[in-house]
C-alpha cells in the first residue's frame, strides 16, 4: 500500500521538477551554456530532488502531520495555558535554530555574529508561535492581528537601515522550513478540531503569524548593529572535473545534510515521545507507522537538500552571471516570470499546503487552483525582482505598497483566504528560492556591479509578499462566484414554485 502511495508521490515530484529542469537545460543549450561540470552537478541534483521530494512528502503524510495534529489536540485538551506557552515557544525556537536555510542566510550577514542572528530569529519565531496558538484559543480575528503586527513592522522598518530591511523580510521566509510547515499546519488543525471549530480558517494562519516574528526581531536587532558593516562572501559557481569528484562532492553533502535533518527532527521526536508516554498512549502499530514515516522524511529531506544545495546553487549562480552579461539583459524580466511560475511547484512545503487546503475545504479550494495562484504569484514576484535588480529601485518601493494592498484586502477577503494567503507567502519562499533563485539573483547583481545585500537579498521578501495579494484576490472572486451561484439557485427555486402554483 505504502509503495503504491510512494509511486504516486514520485509522479507528482516528476511533474513538479521536470519543468524547471527543462528551462535550465534550454538556457544551457541557447543563451548561457554552462561548464560540463556545473551541468553534471545540476542534472544529478534534479534527480535527487525528484527522489527526495517523493520520500519526504510521503513521510510528512505518515509521520509529521499526525504528530503535529496529536500534539496540538492534546495541548488544547489540557487547558493548561502555561504548558501551551512553554511547548509552543520551545518548538518554534528549536525548530528555527535547526533550519538549514537560516544557517545559510546567517553566514551572509558579516556585521552580525552567526549565533546572535540565529538566536534572534529563533526567539522571534518562538514568541510568535505562542501568539498564533493563543489567537486560536481566544478567537482573535486573524485580519486584525495582521493589520496590527504589520503596522508595527512598517514603523520599525523606518528606523532601521536599508541593509537590514531586506534581510529582515528574507529571514521570515527561510524560517518556514520543510519540517516546520507540515508540523505547524497539522498542529493548527489539531487545535481547531478539539475546539470543535466550524471555521476552517482556524486551521491556517499559524505559519503566517510565525513568519512575522523574525521580521520584527531582525529589525530590532538592526538598531544595535552598524549596517555599514554588513556584507556577504562572494562565491564562484562550483564545478567538477569528473564522476569521481561528483560522487565525492555529493557524498559529503549527504553526510552534512543527514546531520542537519536529524537535528531538525530531534526536538519533534523528543516532544512527541514525552507526549506519547504522558498523554497519547498510541498503539504499537501506529507508532511503527510514524517511525517508518520519520525514516522516509530523514532520507527524503537529506537527499532533497543535498541535490538543491550542491546541484542547483552553482547552476543558479552561473546562469545569473551569464544572462546578465548579455547585451539584451532585459530578457531577465520575462525569464524571471517563467522560472518563478514553475519553480514553486518544486517546494515540498507548498505541496503539503495545497493538499491540506484541498482536504480541509473539501475541495472548495482545489489543489489545482491553489497551485495556479501560487505559480502566478511567484512568477510576478520574480519579474519584479529582476526589474529591481536591473534598475536599482529600492525595496521600499515594492514592499510598502505591496503590504499596504495586502492589508487593505484583509478588510474584504473571506477569512479563510486571508489565513491561506499569509501562510502561502512564507511557504512559497522556501528552499528552492534560497538555493536557486537567491544565487541566481546574486549572480545578476554581482555581474551588474550592484549592492548584493540590498538588491539580491530582497528576493525572498518579494516572493513572500505577492501571494498575500494574489490569494486574497482569488478569495474575492470566489465569494462573488458563490453569491452568484446562490442567487441562481434561489431564482431556480422560485421558478419551480411558480410552475407548481400554475399547475395547481
Amino acid at each position: 500500500m505504502m509503495s503504491h502511495v510512494l509511486l504516486e508521490k514520485l509522479k507528482e515530484s516528476l511533474r513538479s521538477v521536470l519543468p524547471i529542469f527543462g528551462i535550465v537545460l534550454l538556457l544551457h543549450l541557447t543563451l548561457a551554456p554552462m561548464p560540463p561540470g556545473t551541468l553534471m552537478l545540476f542534472a544529478t541534483g534534479a534527480v535527487m530532488l525528484i527522489v527526495g521530494m517523493s520520500a519526504f512528502t510521503l513521510g510528512a503524510d505518515v509521520a509529521v502531520m499526525p504528530m503535529g495534529e496529536l500534539i496540538g489536540s492534546k495541548l488544547t485538551e489540557s487547558r493548561n495555558v502555561r504548558l501551551i506557552i512553554l511547548t509552543c515557544f520551545m518548538l518554534g525556537a528549536v525548530l528555527t535554530v535547526a533550519e538549514p536555510d537560516l544557517q545559510v542566510l546567517s553566514r551572509q550577514i558579516a556585521a552580525v555574529p552567526d549565533p546572535i542572528f540565529v538566536t534572534t530569529v529563533a526567539f522571534g519565531v518562538g514568541i510568535f508561535l505562542v501568539l498564533a496558538v493563543l489567537r486560536i484559543l481566544f478567537q482573535v480575528r486573524l485580519s486584525y492581528m495582521f493589520v496590527v503586527l504589520y503596522s508595527l513592522v512598517l514603523i520599525l522598518a523606518t528606523l532601521t537601515g536599508l541593509d537590514y530591511l531586506a534581510v529582515a523580510f528574507d529571514s521570515s521566509g527561510v524560517t518556514v522550513g520543510a519540517i516546520t510547515v507540515p508540523f505547524i499546519l497539522a498542529m493548527g488543525a489539531g487545535i481547531s478540531a478539539v475546539r470543535g471549530e466550524k471555521r476552517s480558517e482556524d486551521s491556517f494562519g499559524l505559519t503566517a503569524i510565525c513568519s512575522i516574528g523574525p521580521i520584527l526581531a531582525v529589525l530590532i536587532m538592526g538598531l544595535f548593529f552598524d549596517p555599514a558593516g554588513t556584507g556577504h562572501a562572494s562565491e564562484s559557481a562550483a564545478t567538477v572535473s569528473g564522476t569521481a569528484e561528483l560522487a565525492s562532492l555529493y557524498a559529503g553533502g549527504l553526510f552534512q545534510f543527514f546531520g542537519e535533518v536529524s537535528l531538525i527532527l530531534l526536538p519533534i521526536v523528543v516532544i512527541f515521545g514525552i507526549y506519547q508516554v504522558v498523554r497519547l498512549k498510541l498503539p504499537r502499530t501506529q507508532l511503527i507507522r510514524i517511525g517508518v514515516g520519520i525514516v522516509y522524511i530523514l532520507f527524503g529531506l537529506t537527499v532533497f537538500l543535498t541535490g538543491v544545495n550542491i546541484g542547483f546553487v552553482p547552476a543558479g549562480t552561473y546562469l545569473g552571471h551569464a544572462l546578465s552579461s548579455l547585451p539584451y539583459n532585459w530578457i531577465l524580466v520575462p525569464l524571471g516570470a517563467v522560472i518563478g511560475f514553475f519553480i514553486v511547484a518544486a517546494e515540498p512545503p507548498v505541496q503539503i499546503l495545497v493538499n491540506q487546503i484541498d482536504e480541509i475545504t473539501h475541495g472548495a479550494i482545489s489543489r489545482r487552483i491553489m497551485m495556479l495562484g501560487l505559480s502566478v504569484s511567484v512568477g510576478v514576484a520574480l519579474m519584479l525582482v529582476m526589474v529591481r535588480v536591473l534598475t536599482g529601485i529600492e525595496i521600499w518601493l515594492f514592499l510598502l505598497p505591496g503590504y499596504a494592498v495586502a492589508l487593505a484586502l484583509t478588510l474584504f477577503a473571506p477569512q479563510i483566504f486571508i489565513a491561506i494567503a499569509f501562510d502561502s507567502g512564507g511557504i512559497a519562499a522556501g528552499t528552492m528560492v534560497v538555493a536557486f533563485l537567491l544565487p541566481f539573483t546574486m549572480g545578476v547583481s554581482e555581474a551588474l556591479g550592484g549592492n548584493v545585500l540590498t538588491e539580491a537579498f530582497g528576493i525572498i521578501a518579494v516572493v513572500a509578499m505577492v501571494p498575500l495579494i494574489t490569494v486574497q484576490v482569488m478569495g474575492l472572486f470566489y465569494r462573488m462566484k458563490v453569491r452568484r451561484a446562490r442567487a441562481t439557485a434561489k431564482r431556480a427555486t422560485f421558478d419551480i414554485e411558480d410552475v407548481e402554483i400554475i399547475d395547481l
